[in-house]
């Protein structure tokens, strides 16, 4: 069949007749192009929009590129480097380049689902514990679980309660906090007949407090903390100024333990520093600073060459009493003060002094670092006298790989290097000690022997926090999926050996599995809050913002000030530098320069990104 022709009618359409004709026609077309004339004008203004905002960024990356000058000179006089690259907007501080790509690698990680599922069920485990306390114990210092009834071990300070707060702040647990603070408020009365321990009130109920009130700023908490401090100042009242290891908090009579000999340990008179110099800071009364770093001053007289403090101090003359040295219990947290005091004061000038303490003590730890054989396993020896040691690890040293990699910020890329290396080690060791017995829960301390690696010394378990707290440092440090995996390890052992119907308890003996009858303060204060920050993001409760003391109460860095005098001096001729607000107010405003830097990088991505 042939095909039609195309119909000249087609071309009427480009005559202006047609449209006449047919008025909808003409509107229609009019309509067309109104529209098409406000899309290009609409399309102009955005791209004429676009060229302006990033001209205005530009201006504003060169201005911020003199404030973050400005700010490195600030910084840099206050002994901290800061990097800043303007352009991508990521920061960085003394940390090393390989291991500060771990840890945003670990950011990443921490939206994972098992991540956070895990997270949760320590939550609940907290959540089942406190609720046994509460249920069974209220205002008593601890829980018996298996009597289900309280006890007062701390002379009735409820001492569970002001230990567990800012686990419970932390954890989210507001209901629970609320209830808390209103004991405290209501309840809590230091005007107690009784003999209290220095050192555990301090870091258990004033470290409790402190960071109660630096987290959620109830000002109750730092009432109740001064009210606590003041009954325990006494204790300093010795010729030298190095405290009693007890005081009646009722009467204020210290005096130290007979089993001592009269000396005092060097854990309890090297433990309060944080926690009174903090009090300083917060309520602008110096005496608190003065009393604890007298201490320091007093122990630095007699520095021995390798940093390593033997474990007994007659508080009259200063001198040690003992040649015995050890990281385990009595020695422990008189190191790790030392580190966290110089973080405290946000590592100036003016605590200088401590870091240099620290890093000839971890020199001289050097010296008690041991091999077992064969696995090769590597412990801290402890020392009874100049050329005698034993092969003991007690696992209260096991804090000690957490603050080598605190410590490795700081110092050369060398030390740095090997700090972290022997924290890796060491937190192998820690792990084993769980996993090498039958109920996979750590004796309270090993003792190594040739051919036959490690062995439990004393058998029992009273749910300490030391190993999973190390986790956590170097989880933060590295990123390394392995200290995660330990500490679930170790928080399933729990849950399979310790937990029962109304709470958690120790095991009397970790290669039978029997049972004791108490819930430690410090499984909620502690081993609950670090398994918590295992598995939470490194924002919650950053390091660089926080430091924990060693019950594990987060306390704010506050910069200290370079002009306060380390000499001893008497109470009444000392007040706070006059510039001291000013550095305050100067920090916050580095912190909204910091912030500003941030908000406006953000801002650069998302316009760079919609091109």
């Amino acid at each position: 069949m042939a095909r039609l022709r195309p119909s000249s009618s087609a071309w009427r359409i480009l005559r202006p007749s047609f449209y006449l004709r047919k008025p909808l026609r003409l509107a229609l077309i009019f309509a067309v192009l109104l529209c098409a004339t406000f899309l290009l004008w609409d399309r102009q203004s955005l791209v004429r929009d676009h060229l302006d905002s990033l001209s205005k960024l530009n201006e504003e990356r060169d201005e911020l590129s003199l404030e973050v000058d400005d700010l490195r000179k600030i910084l840099k006089d206050n002994g901290i480097h800061l990097n800043v690259d303007v352009t991508s907007g990521k920061t960085g501080g003394t940390t090393l380049s390989s291991e500060g790509k771990k840890q945003e690698e670990s950011e990443k990680d921490d939206s994972d689902l098992v991540t956070k599922n895990r997270r949760e069920k320590i939550r609940g485990a907290m959540l089942h514990a406190w609720s046994s306390y509460e249920k069974y114990a209220w205002g008593y210092d601890e829980l018996q679980p298996q009597s289900r009834r309280g006890i007062n071990q701390f002379g009735g300070l409820g001492a569970t309660i002001v230990d567990s707060l800012d686990t419970l702040y932390i954890m989210g647990l507001h209901e629970q906090f609320t209830k808390a603070k209103q004991w405290v408020a209501t309840s809590l009365d230091f005007n107690k007949n009784y003999d209290a321990s220095v050192f555990e009130t301090t870091i258990r109920v004033l470290g409790g407090l402190l960071s109660s009130y630096d987290l959620s700023e109830e000002k109750v908490f730092l009432e109740k903390a001064q009210q606590l401090a003041d009954r325990l100042l006494p204790a300093w009242n010795t010729d030298t100024g190095i405290p009693y290891n007890t005081i009646n908090l009722a009467f204020g009579y210290a005096r130290n333990p007979g089993w001592t000999g009269g000396a005092s340990t060097l854990a309890d008179l090297g433990s309060e520093q944080m926690e009174f110099i903090a009090l300083s800071q917060r309520t602008g009364d110096p005496k608190y600073r003065i009393k604890v770093e007298n201490v320091i001053q007093q122990i630095r007289k007699n520095f021995p060459q390798d940093g390593l403090v033997p474990m007994y101090i007659n508080p009259h003359s200063g001198h040690p009493t003992t040649s015995r040295i050890t990281f385990g219990a009595m020695g422990d947290s008189f190191y790790e003060y030392l580190l966290k005091v110089w973080i405290l004061g946000n590592k100036t000038e003016a605590v200088k002094q401590y870091r240099q303490m620290w890093e000839q003590s971890m020199e001289g730890m050097m010296s008690l670092i041991r091999k077992s054989a064969p696995s090769s396993f590597t412990y801290i020896a402890e020392r009874s006298s100049p050329n005698s040691y034993t092969d003991k690890m007690d696992e209260l040293a096991c804090f000690a790989p957490g603050m080598l990699a605190l410590g490795a910020d700081g110092t050369t890329t060398e030390n740095a290097r090997k700090y972290l290396n022997l924290a890796k080690e060491l937190a192998r060791t820690c792990y084993e000690f769980y996993r090498s017995t039958p109920t996979k829960l750590a004796g309270e301390n090993y003792l190594f022997r040739q051919g036959e690696d490690m062995i439990v010394g004393t058998p029992y378990n009273i749910l300490r926090p030391e190993t999973v707290e190390s986790l956590m440092y170097l989880w933060r440090k590295t990123g390394d999926k392995i200290y995660r995996d330990w500490g679930w390890d170790i928080f399933q052992a729990f849950e399979t050996q310790s937990r029962t119907e109304s709470g958690y308890v120790g095991l009397r003996d970790v290669r039978s599995g029997e049972k004791d009858d108490m819930m430690q303060s410090f499984f909620l204060a502690e081993t609950m809050k670090y398994l918590y920050l295992l598995f939470s993001p490194s924002s919650v409760i950053p390091l660089d913002e926080w430091v924990f003391n060693t019950e594990a109460h987060p306390i704010r860095i506050i910069p200290r000030d370079e002009n306060v005098s380390h000499a001893p001096a008497e109470e009444g001729n000392i007040v706070l530098p006059t510039n001291a607000q000013g550095r305050l107010s100067q920090r916050h405003a580095l912190a909204e320069i910091k912030n500003g830097i941030k908000a406006r990088m953000i801002r650069q991505k998302r316009i760079h990104g919609s091109q």
